[in-house]
């Protein structure tokens, strides 16, 4: 059984890869050292998180529950031939194989690349903007001029933790975001209050799209230039290239698709969860409660195939918790029609989501102490 990615259903199948042993699989999890949490992305961009308390040392996992872990990234999958091509030029051959793999920026115009782009993902990036801001304040610059392309969920939260992030430095932020639409889906009462309270902080809300950016402005979509010193890509989000490389069906945003038994359309040998995937008759936005919610189901089906057993279905629920954070120590909650802004939805997304990391770490003993507070 051989696991591609560290997403979160992953994370919890390696915590129990005991039960695949008992099913008569060997387990291999190929992955990067560090799982980077998107759940504390904003606090880590807005200063109110360190770096370490956003991150899983992913060899530490698997050693500790005994699975063998490769550093690597898997370029190309042979389906016929069940080998992957890592990243090295390596090879690696398969019986079963799970994909956990997240999602990339999706860059229609590209964008990425191109002076002061910033795109959501790789997490990685948003610490390095976080630097080059900070950086800039030590200085004496001028809060910069900050776009965001996007008006979904994680647009707002990223406005709200740019706001914050100039805050911290001292400065008044100037944040524009631009979308064809404003809202995100949210309840009117909730949207109004949260485009109000970012308002107040700093941040303009402009109907457009985002087309090209120049060295000091971006291009929209009927021509008119808008100044900007950093752009930052959150309008939306695509599967990794390798899951368009299958040959597999896909849906639009270039997902998996998939049966409710996690199983890929076309290949009951690939699995597939999380952002990477999309389940059949399910749509859902990429969020990490899916993956969560999917993880004891996904471990059950794995461990089948060493029983011989049928798997069994998983059904994404119809409604979730959502929270962002805004940057300034309050957090907007939404369920449904349902809503919460302030500080104690902050206080319950901090608790769940340092909880999922604190369960995910490896055990005390087994962790390098040099990686963690």
């Amino acid at each position: 059984m051989t696991l591609v990615g560290a997403g979160h259903a992953h994370l919890h199948v390696v915590r129990q890869a005991a039960r695949l042993r008992a099913a008569g699989l060997t387990v291999t999890l190929i992955a990067p050292e560090l799982f980077h949490y998107s759940g504390l992305a904003s606090g880590v961009l807005s200063g109110a998180l360190a770096l370490d308390e956003a991150q899983i040392d992913v060899g530490a996992l698997a050693a500790a529950f005994g699975v063998r872990h490769l550093a690597q990234s898997v370029v190309a999958v042979d389906r016929a031939a069940r080998f992957l091509t890592l990243a090295d030029g390596a090879t690696e051959t398969y019986d079963r194989l799970s994909l956990n793999i997240g999602s990339v920026t999706a860059d229609p115009h590209g964008l990425i690349g191109g002076p002061g782009v910033w795109p959501v993902k790789p997490l990685s990036q948003l610490l390095t903007l976080r630097a080059r801001i900070e950086a800039q304040a030590a200085a004496g610059a001028a809060a910069p001029r900050i776009v965001v392309a996007g008006g979904g969920h994680s647009a707002l939260e990223l406005a709200a933790s740019l706001c914050g992030l100039v805050e911290r430095c001292d400065g008044r932020p100037r944040v524009t975001v631009f979308a064809p639409s404003h809202g995100a889906g949210l309840p009117p009462a909730a949207w109004s209050r949260l485009s109000a309270a970012l308002a107040e902080r700093g941040t303009v809300f402009r109907s457009g799209l985002v087309v090209a950016r120049t060295v000091d402005s971006v291009r929209l979509a009927d021509g008119a230039l808008e100044p900007c010193d950093i752009l930052v890509l959150a309008a939306g989000l695509s599967a990794p290239p390798l899951i368009g490389q299958l040959g597999l069906p896909l849906d639009g945003q270039g997902r998996l698709r998939v049966s409710p038994t996690l199983q890929a359309i076309g290949d009951p040998a690939i699995f597939a969860v999380g952002d990477c995937a999309v389940i059949e008759g399910y749509a859902r936005p990429g969020a990490g409660v899916f993956g969560v919610r999917a993880a004891p189901v996904l471990l059950n089906n794995l461990a089948a195939q060493g029983h011989d057993r049928p798997p069994r279905p998983y059904h994404p629920q119809a409604r979730w918790l959502a929270i962002m954070d805004l940057g300034d120590g309050r957090g907007l909650a939404v369920r449904g029609r349902l809503w919460l802004l302030g500080r104690a939805a902050l206080g319950l997304k901090r608790y769940l989501d340092l909880g999922f990391i604190r369960r995910m770490r490896a055990p005390p003993a087994s962790r390098p102490q040099s990686i963690f507070r």
